[in-house]
């Protein structure tokens, strides 16, 4: 990289030996802290004066000091330093977020269907650097607490300090096994639902909308089962005990399990893709953003199913 002072061309590298002499007082000092011999140094030097015409120091017997012309340059190569450097710290700061890890979080069932997709080798093919990290819990992390970069949830956000985007819808109806219609039939209207056994919702799950949905159709209905995971529930209906709703894009794929009861429209709710307000504009999650934004076509079909 080269400046210019009065049509004269030189390096702004060469801004580095003058300071190192200047903050150190010696051409000897100087080389230890740069990394480099001696007369590189004095070489160096030489030629940035050479470039701006006229000497900058000048050699004592204790040292080198600054003339009045270095003097009067010292504050600019300073200011000039402390740009570079902000320079060369975004430009690493560009190249690590690229080359880093993307922590995701998303419900448990998710998991599979994104693996078992196109859409991760894709990432990888177009950010072979960035690599996606499940980052798996029973509750909702917290991402302002930095317990994951981003997160892909149903349901309206209710954390007004994250900024995302709704990607596709989150649809449910409701599922039992073949077995246990041809045992006790299925409801025919959600009102039937009381007269079945029915797996609900437990602990973290108390308050989801679909627990309370139960509630409200079928307030005397008997509680077979109870569980505080999605993925609980489907497997307690896969096993023959009761109805339940469930999600479309895990109950659909199940062979043993029939759809009783059309989508609820009170359980219809939004994908979301989120994350913090300060996470959202580095390259690495702007990254990822954009790339989903871009293959919501191979998307949707994973979260609906």
């Amino acid at each position: 990289m080269h400046g210019c002072i009065t049509g004269v061309m030189f390096d702004w590298s060469d801004l580095r030996y003058f300071l190192a002499v200047a903050r150190h007082g010696s051409t000897l000092a100087a080389s230890r802290v740069l990394g480099v011999n001696q007369s590189t140094v004095h070489r160096r030097i030489a030629e940035l004066e050479r470039r701006v015409g006229g000497p900058l120091m000048l050699r004592h017997p204790s040292g080198y000091r600054l003339t009045e012309f270095g003097e009067a340059l010292l504050p600019a190569a300073e200011a000039v330093e402390t740009t570079v450097t902000a320079l060369e710290r975004t430009i690493l700061s560009y190249r690590s977020d690229l080359a880093g890890t993307i922590r995701l979080t998303v419900p448990e069932p998710l998991v599979s269907r994104l693996i078992a997709s196109p859409l991760l080798d894709m990432f990888h093919q177009r950010y072979p650097e960035l690599r996606i990290e499940f980052v798996m819990s029973d509750r909702y992390l917290d991402l302002a607490k930095g317990e994951a970069d981003v997160a892909l949830r149903s349901g309206e956000p209710d954390d007004e300090n994250l900024v995302g985007r709704k990607i596709a819808d989150s649809i449910w109806a409701v599922y039992c096994t073949r077995a246990y219609v041809q045992r006790h039939g299925a409801p025919q209207r959600v009102e039937d639902i009381g007269r079945h056994a029915v797996v609900g919702f437990d602990g973290m799950l108390t308050n989801h909308r679909a627990a309370k949905w139960l509630a409200a159709v079928a307030p005397g209905a008997n509680i077979v089962a109870r569980n505080n995971s999605v993925l609980g529930v489907l497997h307690a209906v896969k096993s023959g005990i009761g109805i339940a709703p469930l999600p479309t894009t895990i109950a659909d794929m199940e062979e043993d399990l029939v759809r009783i009861l059309p989508p609820v429209p009170e359980l219809a709710r939004g994908w979301y893709l989120l994350t913090h307000p300060e996470l959202r504009q580095t390259p690495r999650i702007r990254a990822f953003f954009d790339f989903i934004i871009e293959k919501l076509d191979v998307v949707r079909p994973i979260l609906m199913g």
